[in-house]
């Protein structure tokens, strides 16, 4: 026994397939919407800069967490992670190393920051905390003291451009943050 076709279910067939195409190109749309998005965000600055600083650890952490740094002729391992970044930084002020040649930059952290500052230099004193600047390694401090003010100093090792970049994420010290 066989049906003879209806009229309605070749109607209804057509009407899905008519719906499934303009689906199709609904996702198509949207597809396109997405993957052009960061083309449209051209209104936003840059950021070409990046500070991070390192304490130091053992060398018997797990390899993965760790990366050596020879400072000072001897192998020191630091932590990969860095315990301070751009993130925390408010302020900066750069100025003229002791070399006369590259810069120096004082950085101001936000408060959170101070804080976590303030207790890790109070535990780790003896330690290193390296600095670097976009990936370089830039500048090595032993810790003597806690730091209580809530700033962190690149002694040297700091470039024209970087500084250029640095007014781009953080105002100076004392000047307001720009709009």
């Amino acid at each position: 026994m066989f049906l003879e076709p209806d009229s309605t279910l070749a109607s209804h067939v057509k009407t899905i397939q008519v719906t499934f195409m303009k689906n199709a190109f609904t996702r198509l749309l949207i597809a396109m919407v997405l993957l052009s998005l960061p083309v449209w965000g051209g209104g936003k600055k840059e950021n070409n800069m990046a500070v991070s600083f390192h304490m130091e650890t053992e060398g018997t952490n797990n390899p993965k967490m760790i990366f050596e740094q020879d400072v000072a002729g001897r192998k020191r391992f630091f932590q990969r992670s860095p315990d301070f970044s751009t993130k925390d930084i408010v302020a900066f002020s750069p100025f003229l190393a002791d070399n006369q040649v590259d810069f120096g930059v004082v950085f101001q952290l936000r408060p959170s920051a101070a804080t976590r500052l303030e207790n890790l230099t109070a535990a780790n004193q003896g330690r290193l905390l390296l600095a670097t600047c976009n990936g370089r390694v830039v500048d090595v401090v032993e810790i003597d003291k806690p730091i209580k003010d809530g700033f962190l100093v690149i002694w040297n090792g700091i470039q024209d451009a970087e500084i250029k970049e640095c007014d781009k994420v953080a105002p100076r010290i004392g000047k307001d943050k720009k709009k």
